[in-house]
């Protein structure tokens, strides 16, 4: 999803010239980037990063509620909801619910992004550097250190959840008990690109309305392959818990 927002930001901004800025947000209430030309945005895991001429970056995240939305110039953009908006003479970019909205030197993006570990859908994507961080605790459950973007970049709860039933390995084990971590992160990179530009996730093959994921988003209903019940659980530290999705037969 981040991937796709990046490519239709950058086809709507990249290369002309903003007309309109709007920043609703306390701290940049006041920045006005008109007149100025976006060069191009690009996505780092789960970052946006919209650059523009003279050395200016405007980063954003969407977290779990966000969204961009590309419309013609001039439309409306009245919603309590809006955090930000950039324009030209053609196209308006509505950014919605941004869980991030900064403004920064693109000297200094890597003071944002500099912690993260190697993006599957990035140019930067290493599977072996992916693999190392995440053995460097091997005690740590999978389930925990596939997400944590300092290991890999860009893994959400959708295609952990797919990536390890499709491995048959459960949420719970250990790093360390994972045999083949570089066949685990080969799917998901695949799972991820096949997906990049779609805007439902699908990793079934089977587009119908929930039927489009194994686990994930199934607690309780039967498993595809062997008819046990999915399970729903939370895991993380206190505070942080995600939910997990899983087969208890055929992810031991």
């Amino acid at each position: 999803m981040v991937w796709r927002t990046a490519r239709m930001l950058d086809a709507a901004l990249g290369g002309r010239v903003l007309t309109r800025s709007d920043f609703r947000v306390p701290r940049y209430a006041t920045t006005d980037l008109a007149g100025r030309t976006v060069t191009e945005t690009l996505s780092r895991g789960k970052h946006l990063l919209t650059r523009v001429d003279g050395g200016v970056t405007v980063h954003t995240h969407l977290r779990m509620d966000g969204s961009w939305r590309i419309q013609a110039a001039g439309s409306p953009a009245r919603d309590h909801r809006i955090r930000l908006v950039l324009a030209n003479d053609a196209w308006q970019a509505t950014g919605k619910l941004l869980g991030v909205v900064e403004v920064l030197a693109t000297r200094n993006e890597e003071r944002v992004v500099g912690h993260l570990g190697p993006d599957p859908l990035g140019p930067d994507w290493d599977p072996d550097e992916a693999v190392r961080r995440l053995r460097a605790s091997p005690e740590r459950p999978v389930g925990e250190a596939l997400l944590d973007q300092r290991n890999l970049a860009g893994v959400g709860n959708f295609f952990l959840a797919e990536m390890l039933f499709l491995r048959g390995v459960s949420p719970w084990r250990s790093v360390g008990q994972v045999k083949d971590l570089d066949a685990l992160l080969e799917l998901g990179r695949r799972l991820l690109d096949a997906n990049k530009t779609r805007i439902d996730q699908v990793t079934t093959g089977d587009r119908a309305p929930g039927r489009q994921s194994w686990v994930y988003g199934q607690a309780g209903q039967p498993c595809r392959r062997c008819g046990t019940r999915i399970r729903r659980a939370e895991q993380g530290p206190t505070g942080e818990e995600r939910v997990r999705f899983w087969c208890p037969a055929c992810q031991r």
